[in-house]
Formats: C-alpha cells, sequence, structure tokens
C-alpha cells in the first residue's frame, strides 16, 4: 500500500487548515479508504494522549481529531513534534510523543537537522499502511525567513509530492493578495504542488466575487476550488485559542460556566461539549467584570495550564482570585482541572525548575509538588460513592458520586493533603483515587487531574440528564459541508491525480 498524500496548507495561522483537513479525513474515509492525519510539528498547549512505541505520548488535540475522524487509531506518527509554549520565548518540545529535554534547550533553528529524520520516517510509515494521508501545514509556507529549515510545510509537501490546497480566511480581507502573495514567494519548482485555492469564512454574495477568482488563476494558474461559508457553530474545537466567544446555547440559558482564559491555558478543547449543550452559556473569561453576573447556581472552571504559577500570578494581577474567592465563598460551585486543581491548593513547590513556586489560592487544603517525571496516560476511574455535604451551598458535584469516566493525564505535578493543615483537622475529601480528584467540606469547591470529564458520555449525563452531540456527528457534518461547497469532482480529483507519495529528497 502507499497512499496518496493531500495536504492543506493556509496562507496565515487560523485560515482554516485543521478543521478542513479534519474534514477531509472524514470524506476519503467514509469512501472506505483507509485514511490518517499527519502535521509535522504542531505548537499547542491542546495535547491528547494517544498509542506510541514507548506506550502513551502526547500529540496535539488536532490531530487526535483528525485521526478519529478518520477513523484511524490516533498516535504519535501522526504529530511527530509537539511545541509547547510556556513563556513568549520558550517552548516545551515532545517528540514521538515524549518530552525531550535536550531539544528544548536547543536553540529553534537548530531543530531542524536533528528532527527531519524522525519525522519523514514517520511520515514514510504512514504511506506505506494508508491509502490516502492528509497533511496539515502550519502557519504559512510562505515565511521566507523559515524556510531553510522548514520542517512543516513545503519540506512535508515535497518529500510527499502531496496535492496541496491553499485555504485563506477571507473574512479578514485581502483574501486574493494573500494567495497570490503566498503562491508568488514559493520556489517555481514546489508551487505545481498547490493545486487549488480555498476561499474560508466567506459571508455575503458569491457572485460578487468574480472577476477576482479568474483573474487569480490567469496569474498563477491554479484554480478556486471552492468559497466556504462562514460557519460559527460547526462544533469542532479551536485548536490554538479561544477564538469562539460566540458560545451562546440554544434555547434559554440555564447555566453559565466561566472558564478563566489564562495566557497558557490548556487542553481548552475538552470544554467544547459545552458550547453543544441545550441551556448552557459558555463564557471565556479575563476579567472580574465579567464574573459579576455570575449566580450562585453558576460555575467557575479553572482549567489546565501550561505555566501554572505564570498563570496563577497572572490570575492575582487581574484580580481574579479574589472573584474565584468570592464566588466559592458565597456557595457557588469552583471546578479546577489539572493547572487548575493544583491554583486551588495552598501551595506549589518547584524543587527541580519545572514550573515554579507560588503560594495557592487557598480554596483547598491541598499542596503540589513538581515531579521531573510526567504523567502521561489514559485513565479509567469512578468517583466516590457519596459526594453530598450538608453545606447549603451549591452542589452540583455531588451528581458524579459512584459515575465512571474516562479521560487522561498530562501533569508534572503530584498533588497531597497539606500536611500541617490536615493535622489541624482541614482535610479535603477525596473524590477519585490515587490523588486524582478532591473536593472541599462544602461540596461546591472541587479538583481534578482527569482531563475529558466534560466529553464523557455518562459524566455529561449525570451533570445535565442530556447529551452533548456527538464526535462522529461533527465529523459527519464536517465532509457533508465540504462536499457541497467544493467544486464537482475537486476532492476525488485530488486523490486520483496526485502522484504516488514515494518519498521524495529535498
Amino acid at each position: 500500500m502507499s497512499a496518496k498524500c493531500v495536504m492543506v496548507l493556509g496562507t496565515t495561522s487560523g485560515a482554516g487548515k485543521s478543521w478542513l483537513t479534519t474534514a477531509l479525513c472524514r470524506y476519503y474515509a467514509r469512501q472506505g479508504l483507509k485514511v490518517a492525519p499527519f502535521k509535522a510539528q504542531n505548537m499547542s498547549n491542546n495535547a491528547r494522549v494517544v498509542a506510541s512505541d514507548n506506550g502513551q505520548g502526547e500529540v496535539g488535540s488536532a490531530q487526535y481529531f483528525q485521526a478519529l475522524a478518520a477513523q484511524a487509531v490516533p498516535d504519535v506518527r501522526m504529530n511527530p513534534l509537539l511545541l509547547k509554549p510556556e513563556r513568549d520565548t520558550h517552548s516545551q518540545v515532545v517528540l514521538m510523543g515524549r518530552v525531550d529535554e535536550a531539544l528544548t534547550a536547543m536553540p529553534w533553528r537548530g531543530r531542524s537537522l536533528k528532527v527531519w529524520p524522525q519525522i519523514s520516517a514517520a511520515l514514510d510509515e504512514l504511506i506505506a499502511e494508508n491509502d490516502v494521508v492528509v497533511i496539515e501545514g502550519a502557519g504559512s509556507p510562505a515565511e521566507i525567513n523559515l524556510s531553510s529549515s522548514d520542517i512543516v510545510n513545503m519540506r512535508v509537501a515535497v518529500h510527499a509530492n502531496a496535492a496541496c490546497l491553499l485555504v485563506t480566511d477571507i473574512d479578514r480581507g485581502g483574501a486574493f493578495a494573500h494567495l497570490y502573495g503566498t503562491w508568488a514567494l514559493l520556489p517555481e519548482s514546489e508551487r505545481g504542488l498547490i493545486k487549488g485555492y480555498v476561499l474560508n469564512k466567506f459571508r455575503g454574495d458569491a457572485g460578487l466575487l468574480a472577476p477576482a477568482p479568474q483573474m487569480l488563476q490567469d496569474l498563477t494558474g491554479v484554480p478556486t476550488v471552492a468559497t466556504l461559508p462562514m460557519w460559527w457553530q460547526h462544533g469542532l474545537p479551536e485548536e490554538d485559542g479561544v477564538f469562539d466567544d460566540r458560545s451562546t446555547a440554544a434555547g434559554a440559558v440555564t447555566l453559565t460556566v466561566a472558564v478563566i482564559a489564562y495566557p497558557r491555558i490548556s487542553n481548552l478543547d475538552e470544554f467544547q461539549p459545552l458550547k453543544n449543550m441545550a441551556g448552557v452559556r459558555l463564557q471565556w473569561v479575563r476579567s472580574p467584570s465579567e464574573l459579576a453576573g455570575l449566580s450562585a447556581t453558576d460555575w467557575i472552571i479553572l482549567p489546565g495550564s501550561k505555566h501554572t504559577s505564570g498563570d496563577l500570578a497572572w490570575l492575582r494581577s487581574q484580580g481574579l482570585d479574589a472573584a474565584v474567592a468570592r464566588h466559592a465563598g458565597q456557595g457557588g460551585a469552583v471546578l479546577g482541572v489539572c493547572g487548575g486543581l493544583q491554583m486551588l491548593g495552598e501551595a506549589l513547590i518547584d524543587l527541580h525548575g519545572i514550573d515554579g513556586n507560588a503560594p495557592g489560592l487557598g480554596l483547598l487544603p491541598l499542596v503540589t509538588a513538581f515531579d521531573v517525571d510526567k504523567t502521561v496516560q489514559h485513565t479509567e476511574t469512578r468517583f466516590e460513592a457519596n459526594l453530598a455535604s450538608d453545606s447549603t451551598a451549591a452542589q452540583p458535584w455531588a451528581a458524579l458520586a459512584g459515575v465512571q469516566v474516562a479521560g487522561y493525564e498530562i501533569h508534572h505535578g503530584q498533588t497531597a493533603q497539606h500536611p500541617a493543615m490536615a493535622k489541624a483537622g482541614d482535610i479535603a475529601r477525596p473524590v477519585l483515587p490515587g490523588g486524582l480528584g478532591w473536593l472541599n467540606g462544602a461540596g461546591n469547591v472541587m479538583g481534578v487531574y482527569l482531563h475529558g470529564l466534560f466529553e464523557d458520555a455518562n459524566a455529561l449525563h449525570a451533570l445535565f440528564g442530556a447529551r452533548a452531540t456527538t464526535l462522529d456527528t461533527v465529523f459527519d457534518g464536517l465532509a457533508d459541508f465540504i462536499a457541497t461547497h467544493f467544486e464537482p469532482g475537486v476532492l476525488d480529483g485530488l486523490i486520483a491525480d496526485a502522484c504516488v507519495c514515494a518519498p521524495t529528497p529535498r
């Protein structure tokens, strides 16, 4: 088996590469083809736990969802290099699913020679095992300052001899200039790989675009093969950040879930099911004023963080620490997930330079110590049988009593009871075994290490009495959307006309 390769490139970040790649994975999989996604390098703090040669490792969430859309088992070869930003000028480097300290310490431009052999080998293996490999680029292929060390865009396209689509966000303006400029900056030897332009996020009368698509084709020889309408509620999580502030529920809002959107927020994609839940409004919060309208029955969530101490300092600088404490003190529900759990405790202790020392918010009598070793694993567990309290505080977490849930863990921290506070009688209630979950005495403040709680059908049913839209439904909707809006025959032609992907040195 030797796959044909289709690659999605973009004129900018946020143009729509990830969701279009996901849609293509499902489109081709529905034709009975064996499909795999691939992205050589992803920079994102949204990660998932997948299979690797060494057990379990990390890949970007986008490639995880793309694998599910392709009806394939996700594995680390689909995203061999993952960069997880910890500060503006520093990222943790994950190679083939595992943190690589040597690469993390290496200058940016020095990495490409080191990692290309693993990247190309992973791609070659996927090509050998599948009918179609759908490849996602990163940023723009015309970033000429990076072309000499490129390992994610045209170097991959040439290696795979991929049929490439170039997508642009027309809602930003300047779409035709973006497309022409990107094509013009590519070496002539690489321009022939561009098979079609895609205009994404279009609003208005598509007839008004003429004669620009034909003019662009006259200039470049490349046709515009799709004009995709703006689609806010496609149901796929955003890959890189909190772009969607239009998280309004269907029907009357009965519950507001306020998620603190700190600078190094991680795994925010796990909250996507809440956006699809009738009666729920998901609100991304960056200031205390945005919490002022919450009632005692509404929730505040402290999500995961790639730099817990740094995000905790930011939270304090915004005055959000007092706002969260006030909500909890009035009996409002608060949930911390992973880094959020660590923030809820009394202290962060870092003896190894992993994250940083800091006092916590003091809402749970816990202390977190950062370990050199990183926990990366799938987890199935069960909540304790009784989570109710005699308090009059809101206790939505009591609905999880006895519920079996599945999710994943990605953390350096290990959390336990604060010894002195426990000795004085201030004890958090363990609600998940092995230090995975804790609840305060009033029953309204809970912290868990388990990511994916709101993606678990059992948990959703317990908390809301309903079920969210399934991912399969979302993937099928994406495939239907592109089948409708691409020019007839284009999608099938990409794999019919693409050259067989024999690896080509560059």
